[in-house]
């Protein structure tokens, strides 16, 4: 069957049809969120907690859900606000050195659930060295072409805001990719 957002909002707010709802919500956006997700985290099993807790945290706030942006917007917005508090309890809110994160390409490569090429673990290695926030705007921009509009209600910032961010976080890959080519 189908996925119908509107019917699937209708059998959330029902106690009756909210667990075999949600199950379908998890199956409708488990994948995306899990790559959303590793695209900030990195690594597999660290993606596979966050996103869990991501659901675990839709689950016990679906009553918060106030319809107002579609669901796959307010279930965006839950996963990066865990991922990037995953980020800071992990690194006690101290963002990934350059040589910290010269050893994310290497771990890309070894990663069983990784499947691109060594172009892509640079560029990851790239995106590593951003600041938690810069990271999360260049990924959700760069990987998944989120508009900012959509990006400025996950965010909760403005549109100037992302925008400047991005163009500076864009600068900041250019030149570690360009420093790594010398």
């Amino acid at each position: 069957m189908a996925y119908d957002e509107k019917r699937i909002l209708q059998q959330l707010a029902d106690p009756q049809t909210q667990r075999k709802a949600f199950e379908a919500v998890v199956r409708q956006y488990g994948e995306t969120l899990y790559w959303k997700i590793r695209r900030i985290v990195l690594n597999h099993d660290d993606a596979d907690d966050v996103l869990q807790n991501t659901f675990v945290k839709a689950w016990v706030n679906l009553s918060e859900f106030r319809n107002l942006s579609k669901l796959s917007t307010w279930l965006y917005r839950i996963a990066v606000n865990e991922s990037l508090d995953f980020l800071r309890r992990k690194k006690g809110g101290s963002d990934v050195s350059v040589s910290e994160s010269a050893g994310v390409a290497n771990m890309l490569m070894a990663d069983d659930y990784f499947d691109g090429d060594s172009a892509l673990a640079l560029l990851n290695e790239a995106v590593a060295t951003l600041p938690d926030v810069q990271r999360t705007v260049f990924t959700l921009r760069y990987y998944d072409n989120m508009k900012y509009g959509e990006m400025s209600k996950v965010l909760h910032t403005s549109e100037g805001a992302l925008k400047a961010s991005y163009h500076i976080a864009v600068q900041k890959v250019t030149a570690y990719l360009k420093a790594r080519q010398a």
